[in-house]
């Protein structure tokens, strides 16, 4: 046997060996790419990665379209096919998901021949002919040219209409549905005021607007409060909700930042009517225009609002790459009301836009400067009108040389500072600790690894002020005295870009440790369709590439989105509910517009196409046709006058009050045959308030103020926050100046849906809970309204309780009650009056502090509690 065995092993030996000259030839055989590889592409992989469809950006049905690759890389390395992408994904290797993902699997032969065809260099003929890809292209009604549409005809207009009037009657016509009659005047001159300004009609003006029998009397009442500096502070809370403004970084640290000058400049931008073009322009890219301006360089802390996450231990790049994504969905939500953060780890599963195109955006934002020491930074400091009147900025200059020369005396004793400051930590007790400025606590806090830059930096400074630092070391004598007498400017954050460029890179499902191909700035190119024929016509589609093109791009004709949503947006403001009512996605899972004729007419007005007024137009040009956009016209773009038309249009101006045959015809009255009754937003409630004590701040502008508020909020964080509690007029100023911490909103206005700052809003919710009555009732703030309310009341020229009544009604609904109500609130003064003068000690607690002179603690307290009452009613928030 084991002769046997030893001769068929010989055998074996002896066939194996005649056959290895066969082998070795088979596998040296050179692989033809257009016989032997492009057929095998072409059967399994074209479908998703050919001409018609690229998914992951790759094309596989070309030598090239392999070579250059995907969102991922090129998808072979010539020479290396363990090492190539297309291996991985055809035998689902290296964690790849397993390709083509439906249908029959390659043959092992197959796979063996692209295995061989990589390896041998993956060769292919120089002259291959390929198709181009088919562009992107959609037929979703809002990637279409915005139309210059004709306001339709109608047989029985509202009285008093223009082209809006035009297409909502249009419509309830066919609905067999009529408009409701026109809403009193002193319902109008309120709705009026709320919506334009923020804040409830004085009596006066209600009486004025009421007694002015005149026909323009609505209209001279609307261009009075367009003019009102109140207006930029009314519209420009919506635009800091877009723009995710606070006064702190996030995180649970929730570091205090200083930005409040941006706050401003959006307030200041809109009073002066700024094109809502350039103001779209500096925000985006105010730091790339030629010799920026101040309040240009003000502006770009539009995209300085992200989030900071400063605690120990955390990766820098990380947040930067956080911070950019943000910008990316931001712009993508406010200006082109799309979902693009949908395709920051793959193809949107919906919308044409490609992953790649969403880092082609990011790639726009990817070169701001960013500092990881001081993750505020780049930052300026904005002197007021008066310091620059006195020259304090070129003093300034000049004692910052001299901080300059004793900075760098002291460089070489940096290391026995730090010793000192190490020596000074471990002699500190808690109760040392808990005397010390907010952030140097935090600092201290924290174990030594675990600090931040900017604690290290907090802590260096303080320690550097300290009389035992500046004993030892004079330098810092003298830095802080310099320091001490240098004047104090305000500073703001800003966006600045770096010189080179950073490289941009798709991000692998979103991991930005894991960089896939290059890409360069582009917009989406389901957003280059064939677009408007325009008598200016914006940027070059093929040469936007850098943030100051982008911003110029949203406004340009080409772009169809940023007009349709940003018309929809104040419509929805005016009105309650937008035209399309997913307003921040206007891709194919949002709804489709009620009236989509009205919305492209609403967008061309804003955008002012061709001549088009503010009245039903009588232009005879073809209603399919593309909108011409007259750049030149300076009424383009004006917010002003496109609010002032759609406040003067009759559907504007019809009754809110609830009908019958629109319960069930139009529940949620989509088709606008009344208009909408709404609750006022959070700072409106604060504001009028304020407006009906009479204790209104009215200066505009300037740092954030602090309004009492309930003890204990900031327990549950994980930093106590400073909150001196502000006195004097900032006391008593507007919502929108109240100082925002990202990880604790201001309860009263959180208890009415203020929004989460961290992210963009576009739509604030409306609910309606106990406790927006509580938070009305009880609340400190309230209460001290109520009490000023009432010292208004008494001091007021008034004969009996009637009267006096009577008049506290039309302060607060700005209406005369009538008989009924007028009843019940004489029977409450009445009780109130015998409750107090039975329980002195709840008079005192409950009366105001001083009560007016010549009025007793029992009457003041029981008008203290009618003005409760008062301002506690639904129409007292409400917008009617």
């Amino acid at each position: 046997m084991p002769v046997v065995r030893f001769f068929s092993a010989l055998l074996c030996c002896a066939i194996l060996t005649s056959l290895c000259p066969l082998v070795a030839h088979a596998d040296d055989a050179a692989v033809d790419y257009s016989t032997q590889v492009k057929p095998i592409l072409l059967k399994h992989c074209a479908d998703c990665h050919g001409k018609e469809t690229q998914q992951s950006s790759l094309r596989l049905d070309s030598a090239k379209g392999v070579t250059t690759g995907g969102d991922s890389g090129p998808a072979v390395i010539a020479g290396d096919s363990a090492r190539s992408l297309l291996i991985h994904a055809i035998t689902g290797t290296e964690g790849a998901l397993q390709m083509p993902p439906d249908g029959d699997k390659l043959a092992e032969a197959d796979v063996a021949m692209l295995r061989r065809w990589i390896d041998q260099g993956a060769h292919s003929p120089g002259d291959e002919v390929t198709e181009p890809a088919v562009a992107k292209t959609s037929r979703h009604w809002a990637f279409q040219p915005v139309r210059r549409v004709i306001p339709p005809t109608v047989e029985a207009p509202f009285a008093r209409h223009n082209g809006i009037d035009n297409f909502i009657q249009d419509r309830l016509l066919r609905e067999e549905l009529t408009p409701s009659e026109a809403a009193d005047k002193t319902t109008l001159v309120r709705r009026v005021h709320f919506d334009l300004l923020g804040l409830p009609p004085s009596v006066e003006t209600v009486q004025e607007f009421v007694s002015d029998s005149s026909p323009d009397a609505y209209e001279r009442l609307v261009d009075r409060l367009l003019a009102s500096p109140h207006f930029g502070e009314r519209w420009a809370r919506d635009w800091l909700d877009s723009a995710r403004y606070a006064d702190s970084n996030g995180f649970t640290r929730d570091q205090p930042r200083t930005i409040w000058k941006y706050r401003d400049w959006v307030i200041d931008a809109l009073n002066q009517n700024l094109s809502f073009k350039q103001f779209v322009i500096e925000q985006i890219a105010g730091d790339l225009l030629p010799d920026p301006t101040l309040e240009q360089l003000i502006a770009t802390g539009f995209h300085r609002n992200t989030l900071i996450n400063e605690e120990g231990g955390t990766d820098p790049e990380q947040f930067r790459v956080e911070a950019v994504v943000d910008r990316v969905n931001t712009t993508g939500a406010v200006f082109l009301g799309l979902t693009v953060g949908c395709a920051q780890c793959h193809d949107h599963k919906y919308d044409p836009i490609s992953q790649r195109e969403y880092y082609q955006l990011y790639a726009f934002f990817n070169s701001n400067e960013f500092h990881a020491g001081d993750p505020t930074a780049p930052r300026i400091d904005v002197p007021s009108k008066e310091q620059i009147r006195s020259g304090e900025p070129e003093r300034w200059k000049e004692i910052q040389k001299t901080i300059q020369r004793l900075e760098q005396e002291l460089k070489d004793q940096i290391s026995a500072i730090a010793d000192d400051l190490t020596a000074w930590e471990k002699t500190l007790t808690e109760e040392d600790k808990a005397k010390l400025p907010f952030n140097v606590k935090n600092a201290l806090d924290l174990p030594p690894v675990d600090r931040s830059e900017t604690h290290k930096r907090d802590l260096d400074a303080y320690f550097r002020r300290l009389p035992i630092s500046r004993s030892k070391y004079p330098q810092l004598d003298e830095i802080g005295r310099l320091r001490q007498t240098a004047p104090q400017f305000a500073t703001t954050m800003i966006t600045r870009e770096i010189n080179p460029p950073r490289e941009t890179y798709i991000q692998i499902r979103g991991d930005f440790l894991r960089k896939g191909a290059p890409v360069q700035p582009a917009i989406p190119a389901v957003l280059k369709q064939p677009a408007a024929q325009a008598a200016s016509p914006g940027p070059e589609l093929a040469s936007i590439t850098n943030r100051l093109q982008l911003a110029e791009w949203l406004t340009a004709p080409e772009n169809p989105l940023t007009p349709r949503v940003i018309a929809n947006r104040y419509w929805q403001r005016i009105f309650g509910r937008g035209i399309v009512e997913t307003e921040n996605d206007f891709g194919i899972q949002g709804d489709p517009p009620t009236h989509p004729e009205l919305l492209d007419w609403l967008a061309a007005e804003f955008r002012r196409d061709t001549t088009s007024t503010g009245a039903a137009s009588d232009d005879a040009a073809d209603a399919n046709s593309p909108s011409q956009v007259a750049a030149s016209d300076p009424r383009a773009w004006d917010l002003k006058a496109f609010l002032r038309g759609l406040v003067l249009s009759a559907t504007y101006r019809q009754s809110s009050h609830s009908r019958s045959d629109l319960i069930e015809q139009d529940p949620m009255n989509k088709l606008l045959a009344r208009q909408a009754r709404i609750r006022v937003d959070a700072e409106m409630i604060r504001d009028a308030a304020l407006t009906v004590s009479g204790l209104l701040t009215t200066e505009l502008g300037g740092p954030p103020v602090y309004p009492p508020q309930p003890e204990g909020v900031f327990d549950f964080t994980q930093d106590k926050k400073p909150w001196k509690t502000s006195t004097g007029r900032d006391r008593f100023r507007k919502g929108l100046y109240t100082h925002i911490w990202r990880s604790s909103i201001y309860p009263a206005m959180a208890a009415f849906d203020f929004p989460e700052p961290n992210v963009a809003c576009t739509r604030r919710i409306r609910s309606n809970t106990p406790l927006q009555s509580l938070t009305l009732a009880n609340d400190q703030t309230f209460f001290e309204f109520a009490r000023g309310f009432a010292v208004r009341l008494l001091e007021a020229p008034a004969g009996d309780d009637s009267d006096r009544l009577m008049h506290a009604v039309q302060v607060a609904l700005g209406r005369e009650p009538n008989s009924q109500e007028l009843a019940r609130l004489r029977g409450f003064l009445h009780e109130q009056r015998d409750r107090f003068a039975q329980d002195i000690p709840a008079a005192e607690a409950f009366a105001p502090n001083p009560a007016p002179a010549g009025i007793s603690l029992t009457e003041a307290a029981a008008w203290t509690a009618v003005s409760r009452v008062l301002l506690n009613l639904d129409e007292f928030i409400t917008r009617e």
